[in-house]
């Protein structure tokens, strides 16, 4: 069986010591005077962050997660899903809304993790061994930089909770909205201290539990948010809030110094083969008898099978494997693998999912149809890369047969589907994962998917690193790996290349076309082109809803809506961003 490698706790600690409020010594609880002091104590309470952090978020069982709006709002995926009961899909497609609460399980999520991580650091002190002291507040800061880093690209202004209450009656007082530059201040301060204070464990040395952050994911993720602030704000640093000794500002020079130390000294590397990667690379199913020309390469043998646990693999989302349905755990399971899965009016015996079938789409699975690829991306790529085999490995192209007709009410199908982050079946099961860590059950095709989800790669903090040095190593690096040839002398037009091409539909493109002010020209090259809707075998064309994709980035700037419900508890405190007022924005159906 796949291991849980971090316990979901769900239970927040309130971990207040104010003598106002407790003027006894506390013999039988557990409050900031006396834990965490075991290790035993360390795992329970930060296990409690990453839960909120990374399963929560999949507990509304919809698209709110940030991972779906930053595949979904970019360029190279369209929305899909179906027209009658996932609006929601569509809408973020068109940077539209559909219902109240979208957003809303990633809004909650984000502040439930920040508040267990300031609870958690209030009495971080108490554990006496330094090393363990040090990796579990650099934990910590890494997890409540990466949530507020969601939380401002995503919505702009929000709240900031910036330490535990002292007492009940600050715990039900709404913290402030503040400017973004302020939110920043909190992610820049808690990753530059994170990265000074972790233990350098190298990948590899058996020193951290595999799911755990890293110096190199805290020195990685400051990068992420340097090239997104500095960028999409048009600043040349980016400013802290000098907590814990921080300088006042960082600078690119310290980033690159972060980024370098890493790549030198964290044991992180390329894997040897791309395709090992991505689940359909897995054990079982690459060595299936596929031939068609449009499957997996990897069934004529890759060198090394997937496996979650590589080099390249620097921070991710660790999840595990159910053999049947469960309303209580699914956000265990990687339910990004199941919405991005390929829908079927016939469900999970569809013989489009079988091998050698007519239509087959195999190793590929069962879902909901999120995320159909823009062909603009396929015909940029084949015209600026027309030998990259990235493309291949990353987009399955439906062959010709495939029936358009029996994908149950699915929208903005397009000839193209991602493999990276997708439903993966074997032979006579739902899910690979049934047959790798199953005990005979054929799995469910909702809460059968083990594989992890990747946040940072290597080959990223490579590319981060030819961004700011303005230099060809990392991305020359990245494209030997796959076969190609260096390019010659570094502009900015080939990085943007590389990066779009090596991480595709990995959450990362909007980012970097919001920062590169190019989001309205790129966003637009998706209309016109074919799709096909609501079952239709006839296509139709890509049109624009809610005014166009130009005029919906330009009336927002990408910022997100603020759930309503937030709104509404601050008593209205809280300011929608524009683009957002009333009911602007909603979408109700295709027009």
């Amino acid at each position: 069986m796949k291991k849980i490698y971090l316990l979901a706790l769900t239970s927040v600690f309130a971990l207040t010591g104010c003598n106002d409020f407790l003027d006894s010594e506390n013999y039988t609880g557990k409050d900031s005077r006396n834990f965490p002091t075991s290790e035993q104590d360390v795992t329970q309470m930060v296990s409690a962050v990453y839960a909120a952090s990374f399963n929560s978020p999949l507990l509304g069982n919809d698209v709110s997660p940030y991972f779906y709006f930053a595949n979904l709002a970019a360029d190279d995926q369209l929305g899909g899903g179906s027209e009658s009961t996932d609006k929601s899909t569509t809408a973020l497609d068109f940077m539209m809304y559909n219902k109240d609460t979208d957003g809303e399980a990633q809004w909650t999520a984000c502040y439930s993790a920040i508040a267990r991580a300031n609870s958690a650091l209030a009495s971080i002190d108490n554990v006496a061994n330094e090393e363990l002291r040090n990796q579990t507040k650099g934990e910590l800061q890494v997890l409540r930089a990466y949530n507020y880093f969601i939380l401002a690209q995503m919505f702009g202004n929000v709240p900031m909770l910036d330490s535990a209450p002292d007492n009940i009656d600050e715990a039900n007082i709404a913290p402030t909205q503040v400017k973004a530059e302020e939110i920043y201040k909190k992610i820049a301060s808690d990753l530059y201290n994170a990265a000074e204070i972790m233990p350098a464990y190298k990948y590899g040395s058996g020193s951290l539990q595999y799911g755990h952050v890293t110096r190199w994911a805290a020195e990685a993720l400051l990068a992420r948010a340097f090239l997104f602030y500095t960028g999409f704000y048009e600043k040349s640093t980016m400013p802290t809030d000098e907590a814990n000794n921080v300088p006042a500002e960082i600078t690119k020079a310290m980033v690159v110094e972060k980024l370098e130390d890493c790549i030198k000294n964290s044991g992180h590397g390329l894997v040897a083969d791309y395709r090992s990667l991505w689940a359909y690379a897995n054990a079982k199913t690459k060595y299936s008898d596929v031939t068609s020309a449009n499957d997996i390469a990897c069934a004529t043998g890759c060198p090394t099978n997937w496996n979650d646990d590589n080099v390249e693999n620097v921070m991710a989302i660790a999840f595990t494997y159910l053999s049947e349905w469960s309303g209580t755990q699914l956000h265990l399971t990687n339910q990004y693998a199941l919405f991005c899965g390929i829908r079927s009016t016939s469900g999970s015996d569809d013989k489009k999912y079988d091998k050698g079938t007519p239509g087959s789409v195999y190793p590929f699975g069962t879902g909901w149809g999120v995320g159909p690829v823009s062909a603009s991306l396929v015909s940029d790529w084949k015209a600026a890369e027309p030998n990259d085999p990235r493309r291949d490995y990353s987009i399955l192209t439906k062959p010709d047969d495939y029936d358009y007709t029996n994908e149950s009410e699915q929208m903005q199908a397009t000839p193209y589907h991602q493999k990276k982050v997708c439903a993966v079946r074997s032979e006579g099961y739902y899910t690979f994962g049934a047959e790798q860590f199953g005990s005979g059950e054929k799995g469910h095709f909702q809460a059968s998917h083990p594989q992890d989800l990747i946040l940072i790669r290597f080959a990223d903090i490579l590319l981060m690193h030819s961004e700011l040095t303005e230099t060809t190593d990392g991305i020359n690096q990245v494209r030997a790996r796959v076969g190609l040839p260096p390019i010659a002398g570094y502009s900015l037009q080939a990085l943007q290349n590389e990066r779009r091409w090596e991480l595709a539909f990995e959450g990362l493109r909007w980012g970097d076309i919001r920062r590169w002010h190019i989001a309205p020209q790129c966003l637009d090259k998706q209309l016109g082109q074919a799709i096909y809707n609501n079952n239709s075998a006839t296509p139709t064309t890509n049109t624009p809803q809610g005014g166009g994709y130009s005029a919906r980035y330009n009336a927002t700037q990408g910022f997100f809506r603020i759930p309503q419900t937030q709104i509404d508890l601050s008593a209205g405190a809280y300011v929608q961003n524009a683009g957002w007022e009333g009911t602007s924005g909603r979408y109700t159906g295709w027009q």
